[in-house]
């Protein structure tokens, strides 16, 4: 059976992780007020780096990806739960966070939950709209703050 971190441990972690969250970024908005924008892109980057974590597994997919796909039998081959196949390969890519296992059945899995990569490209698209509002509002403020100085 593949361990139950590697199963049950994401989406714990990952609403674990928002729910942690939650209260500091409570305490920077009512203490900075900052913009719409600001907040939706500290949010939409909370999101992505939440859902890149899942994606590799909190990290155990880089340091043990064996573990990731099945669970080491006496012989000391890992083996699928509830089949006898083997696993022959693992392959781990970075961007976006795939994890696939191969098995002497010819068989692959993906082990890598199915929110995963929606969720870090939303983030990512939030992030980057946001602050590329955040830089067109600022251009705009140093334009009209430059405006009133050379009016005087």
């Amino acid at each position: 059976m593949v361990s139950l971190f590697s199963f049950f441990g994401p989406p714990v972690v990952t609403l674990l992780l928002f729910v942690v969250g939650t209260f500091p970024y409570a305490l920077w908005v009512a203490r900075r007020k900052p913009s719409r924008p600001a907040r939706w892109a500290v949010i939409g980057i909370a999101a992505a780096l939440a859902a890149y974590g899942a994606g590799t597994v909190y990290g155990l997919a880089f340091t043990s990806p064996l573990d990731v796909c099945g669970d080491k039998a006496g012989d000391g081959v890992y083996r699928d739960v509830g089949r006898d196949y083997a696993l022959t390969s693992v392959t781990v890519d970075g961007f976006p966070p795939s994890v696939t296992c191969h098995w002497t059945s010819g068989h692959r899995t993906r082990a890598v939950w199915f929110w995963v990569s929606p969720l870090l490209y939303a983030g990512l698209a939030c992030f980057a709209v946001c602050v590329a509002l955040l830089l067109v509002n600022r251009d705009k403020r140093g334009e009209a703050a430059g405006d009133d100085e050379t009016d005087a």
